[in-house]
Parts: C-alpha cells; sequence; structure tokens
C-alpha cells in the first residue's frame, strides 16, 4: 500500500538537507506547494486539534470508568450524557483508533431452553 502524502513530507524533510526539494516532490509524487505548506503548518495547533485533544481525555476517561467494555457509539452516547457535548461517532471512532482503544468483546451467556418432561408409554 502506498504511503499519504503525510507520510511521504517528514521523508522529504529528512533528505532536504542531501538532495534538492524539487526532485524530492517528484520521486514521492507530491507537489512542491503541498511540501511547502505542511511546512509551514508544522507546530501551529488548530482550533479543532485543541478540541480533539480535550475528547480524546473524554474518551480515555469513559474507557477507564467503564472497564473497557464500550464501542465508540456508547463513548459517544456517554459523552453525551455526561458533557452534554454533541460529537460524531465517525470522530469518536477516529479518536478511538489513535488511541489504539478497541471495546473488550465479552463471551455471550449460552441460552438454554427449559426441557420438556419426557411421556415414556406404557408398554402394552
Amino acid at each position: 500500500m502506498k504511503p499519504k502524502p503525510k507520510e511521504r513530507f517528514p521523508i522529504i524533510q529528512e533528505l532536504s538537507n542531501t538532495y534538492p526539494i524539487a526532485l524530492l516532490c517528484q520521486l514521492a509524487g507530491v507537489s512542491r506547494s503541498g511540501y511547502y505548506r505542511w511546512v509551514n503548518r508544522q507546530g501551529i495547533v488548530t482550533e479543532k486539534q485543541k478540541e480533539n485533544e480535550q475528547i480524546k481525555q473524554m474518551i480515555l476517561e469513559c474507557h477507564q470508568k467503564v472497564n473497557r467494555i464500550y464501542g465508540y457509539y456508547r463513548v459517544k452516547a456517554w459523552i453525551k450524557r455526561n458533557y452534554g457535548k454533541t460529537v460524531n461517532h465517525k470522530r469518536v471512532y477516529r479518536l478511538m483508533k489513535e488511541l489504539g482503544i478497541q471495546a473488550k468483546i465479552r463471551r455471550k451467556k449460552p441460552k438454554y431452553k427449559a426441557g420438556k418432561e419426557n411421556i415414556v408409554a406404557s408398554n402394552v
């Protein structure tokens, strides 16, 4: 699988001391302007990134309190119930993947049917 452009930019930055950036960008299949845009964004924290960090803290708190059994959809409901913050379930899913958190899959209890009493016919 091909690495994404975001993953290629740090490699270009490492090799930029020995090779020209234009050549590296061409070999990596990314635009030079995209690379420079990425370089200028380094170190700048956006509002969305700050909000994602807050949500990550909420997810970690939920994960610890409920003994790691909630999946992303129940975590979303937990955040809404405890913090009053509406968060999309896809965003919670993505942030849980970044944190490496998964729901603990519990084993289902077996279902038993109440058996009928056997009727034995008399030997006539």
